[in-house]
């Protein structure tokens, strides 16, 4: 039996050009299973039930290794379980040097092996990288004073009543906050901001 497996990171994320590469395998449409998640790890519904599928002597034809994964442990682990437990051949169709039907010597699964290995490492690397251009992103935008999430409701105009007769003790926090119809914990993170916002005295 002949598989093919697909996986784009988020649901945006456009399948086509992997589909396109299975179909002309002539891969029935039915034996093609696809992800649209990350690759980090192997908790993924339609690959779980390709691996529950597959059995000795199938055959597994994925687009790039970054499409099995990018977790550099957990890609050399399932692919020991394809191969070495479940006794089927895979072929990374973007490197023909991982095609687990030829060399099957020991020189063959050696080459193989390192090149797996390689591989392996670079698409983990490729995700750390997203990562860190990501945080470097947000910690940039947020530089720049973009904000992100919801914005603030605005305070009630009481606010600036009931935050000075807080301030001056002359009302508790709780009071205060129940005045503004909100919980403690937001009066006192809204005064706190509220309190840089005004001139100084």
């Amino acid at each position: 039996m002949v598989y093919g497996y697909i996986r784009v990171s988020t649901r945006e994320q456009n399948e086509d050009r992997q589909l396109i590469a299975l179909r002309e395998l002539n891969i029935p449409e039915r034996n093609i299973y696809m992800d649209k998640q990350s690759g980090k790890d192997f908790e993924r519904p339609q690959y779980k039930r390709l691996v529950r599928r597959v059995k000795k002597d199938d055959l597994l034809y994925i687009k790039s290794i970054d499409r099995l994964g990018r977790n550099y442990g957990e890609i050399l682990e399932q692919w020991r379980i394809l191969t070495k437990e479940k006794g089927a051949d895979i072929v990374v169709l973007d490197m023909p040097l991982l095609d687990t039907r030829r060399g099957k010597d020991l020189m063959g699964t050696f080459l193989s092996d390192i090149v797996l290995q390689v591989l392996s490492f670079v698409a983990e690397n490729e995700r750390v990288n997203i990562r860190q251009r990501q945080a470097e992103g947000i910690a940039a935008a947020k530089a720049r004073g973009v904000r992100f999430g919801r914005p603030p409701r605005p305070l009630p105009e009481n606010f600036p009543s009931a935050y000075h007769r807080w301030k001056i003790k002359r009302i508790t926090g709780t009071a205060a906050a129940r005045e503004c119809g909100m919980p403690l914990t937001t009066f006192l993170y809204r005064a706190g901001i509220y309190e840089k916002a005004l001139p100084p005295q």
